[in-house]
């Protein structure tokens, strides 16, 4: 059975991208067939940005875009609660899990630290993490005795096989391939105030949920390369991918929360047709 997902973070309003990935997310739920099931879920994990008038504004703004979820947390279903702020117990689970297993480590160093390190190459995207320092790296089996990730009072970073590569066939951006230690270093899956990182968070509810497949933009295909590590050493089956292209604004950047005037919220109130949107979303995509 497939089941797909819809996953904003309500730091800010949904503007035109966001709106075209999840209107991606529904038309290849809906293509599925009977059965098919879409899954609203909140990913609100950063108590200082996520704010409960934003979650409640982008179930509306989905809505007046014509989007319909079969489950989540205005509607419940079998996998609440539908709100990562709610599901600390899962994240705490899959962290002992990886702890026991000798994948992850405390690590006082922050991404500070990283960045002026003189041996931390950085990668090509601008956006990405610099590789972590391998003489940082404690040895493994470190932190096997903290109890809770909090009690370390440090970031927890999972240690990648440095020289793995990790390949996958992307429904709409192809064939891919990452290499672990090169690509990306050991990355963040706690962070140090108690706070579960995202990609830890993803792998937990993606998995819980039995999400079969998973529709985001391509500015996480790297992501994906450290999720699937996390899956693997959970010993878990990732979930088919589907990464659409960004939209980008007039300076070739991809669109963020701050270009207010390309928000839903500006584009409703400036009378925007929600269908043209739908079909304008079709064209380009198709």
């Amino acid at each position: 059975m497939y089941r797909g997902r819809l996953a904003p973070t309500p730091t800010g309003r949904l503007h035109l991208g966001h709106a075209r990935t999840f209107w991606l997310a529904q038309a290849r739920a809906r293509a599925a067939g009977p059965g098919a099931k879409l899954v609203l879920r909140l990913e609100d994990l950063d108590p200082a940005r996520c704010r409960p008038e934003f979650a409640a504004a982008a179930m509306e703004d989905l809505h007046w875009l014509g989007l319909q979820w079969d489950e989540g947390p205005d509607v419940g279903g079998p996998f609440a609660p539908y709100a990562q702020s709610q599901r600390r117990e899962v994240y705490l689970d899959a962290w002992r899990r990886l702890r026991d297993g000798g994948f992850i480590y405390p690590c006082t160093r922050s991404r500070a630290d990283v960045q002026r390190a003189a041996q931390a190459p950085h990668a090509e995207d601008e956006e990405a993490e610099p590789i972590y320092p391998l003489e940082w790296r404690p040895s493994r089996g470190t932190g096997r005795e903290i109890l809770v990730p909090s009690a370390a009072k440090a970031n927890w970073r999972f240690r990648v096989p440095d020289g793995e590569v990790v390949e996958f066939c992307d429904a709409l951006q192809g064939p891919q391939r990452f290499t672990a230690g090169k690509d990306f270093g050991d990355f963040l899956i706690w962070r140090r105030d108690d706070v579960p990182a995202y990609e830890l968070a993803v792998v937990a509810d993606d998995q819980a949920m039995q999400i079969s497949e998973v529709v985001r933009g391509a500015d996480l295909l790297r992501s994906t390369a450290r999720q699937i590590l996390i899956y693997r050493a959970l010993g878990w089956e990732p979930p088919a991918w589907a990464h659409a292209p960004l939209l980008l604004d007039e300076s070739g950047k991809r669109l963020a929360k701050r270009h207010d005037a390309l928000s839903l919220a500006a584009l409703r109130a400036n009378g925007a047709d929600p269908v043209a949107l739908a079909a304008q979303f079709a064209k380009e995509l198709n």
